[in-house]
């Protein structure tokens, strides 16, 4: 029977995070700028639901203080290109896999990196859905960019938010917090929008949340094939409703050093600094369903990775590279979701460094 692999990029396949390097290198301050605008990014998703408004809307949000800054296509493409960083074993993990079924890349960056990463892993374009952006086209006044670059300055002096774990409404936030998140709504929603560059947040639609759903959607309309054929991997809150769609229609959802976010909604969590787990876990998938997959995750040792369903060509070639520890590959439950949340986010951090391991 035909199934098919679809994975997030940044995460699962790469450690990078595009757009927050992009602005770290091209915006002064440009970290705390962007790790702020992340945090109201999880808040305005989680916390306010506010309408037409997704996870991974922060590549728009950036936008304006990017092209402040003169940032062109060209140059988000040669930086993309020369900062490419790889979880170990991407190359293999998606040679064995094209092999097997129809694989494809959702992710939520910009299309100039989705280009430089396909290139560089042999992955046909054509097979990925990513943020469509044309940064050349907007034109924007000089007093507009030094009113963004004065803006940009703000928000990065801002301290950061904390979303108090029970909370249902901005008002459970700290007072201080509440009147940041108020603050970041006048910016965008009024002073930004009513900007010149403000048609920037209108035009450019990034593939977060819903969008990755759609996409999942789209991609089994044109194979002809059930939800239930699926394996998806993601690792943030921007994969929340592809798990979601996959895992409620009988797919498999894996989460791959995944935040709190991608633990509470995926079936299995894989904390791991190579792909050959993903390998082993999509190989079996593809090939004989998802309750063999969850039976290999449940009974996760190298005794029965031995005897299992999988490739054993995989099998000796993780036995060659697997650590003195087996990565972490475990089903998730009601009973350890907080646990593995914590475990998860933890190691996240530790393969792709502090900084962007913390963000949503």
């Amino acid at each position: 029977m035909k199934r098919i692999f679809v994975s997030d990029c940044e995460g699962p396949i790469s450690k990078n995070d595009n757009a927050f390097e992009l602005t770290q290198h091209f915006v002064s301050n440009g970290d705390k700028l962007f790790s702020i605008i992340s945090k109201y990014d999880d808040v305005l998703v989680d916390i306010v639901k506010r309408k037409s408004y997704n996870a991974g809307d922060t590549l728009k949000l950036i936008l304006p203080f990017l092209k402040a800054c003169d940032i062109t296509d060209k140059q988000i493409e040669e930086f993309s290109a020369h900062n490419l960083v790889f979880i170990a074993g991407s190359k293999e993990t998606l040679k064995h896999i094209t092999r097997m079924a129809e694989a494809f890349i959702v992710s939520t960056s910009y299309e100039q990196y989705i280009k430089k990463l396909c290139e560089a892993l042999d992955f046909p374009f054509e097979n990925t859905y990513c943020t469509r952006l044309n940064i050349d086209k907007y034109k924007i006044p000089v007093q507009e960019k030094s009113k963004l670059k004065s803006i940009a300055k703000e928000i990065a002096s801002m301290p950061m938010i904390t979303i108090p774990r029970e909370a249902k409404s901005v008002r459970d936030f700290s007072i201080a917090d509440q009147e940041t998140v108020k603050r970041l709504d006048e910016i965008f929603w009024k002073e930004i929008s009513n900007m010149r560059c403000g048609v920037i947040l209108s035009e450019v639609k990034p593939v977060g949340g819903k969008q990755k759903a759609e996409a999942i959607l789209d991609i089994v309309k044109k194979l002809k094939l059930p939800l239930s054929n699926v394996i998806y991997v993601g690792d943030s809150i921007t994969d929340v409703e592809a798990f979601q769609l996959v895992k409620s229609n009988g797919g498999l959802a894996v989460s791959f050093n995944g935040n709190n976010y991608a633990i509470k909604n995926a079936e299995i969590a894989i904390m791991s600094e190579n792909n050959i787990a993903t390998a082993l876990i999509a190989d079996v998938f593809l090939g004989y369903g998802k309750a063999k997959a969850l039976q290999i995750a449940e009974a996760w040792n190298t005794n029965s990775l031995e005897h299992s369903s999988a490739n054993p060509i995989l099998i000796e070639r993780y036995s060659k590279f697997r650590p003195k520890a087996l990565p972490k590959v475990q089903i998730v439950t009601a009973k350890n979701m907080e646990a593995l949340s914590k475990e998860s986010s933890e190691f996240r951090k530790k393969v792709r460094g502090e900084a962007v391991g913390k963000l949503g």
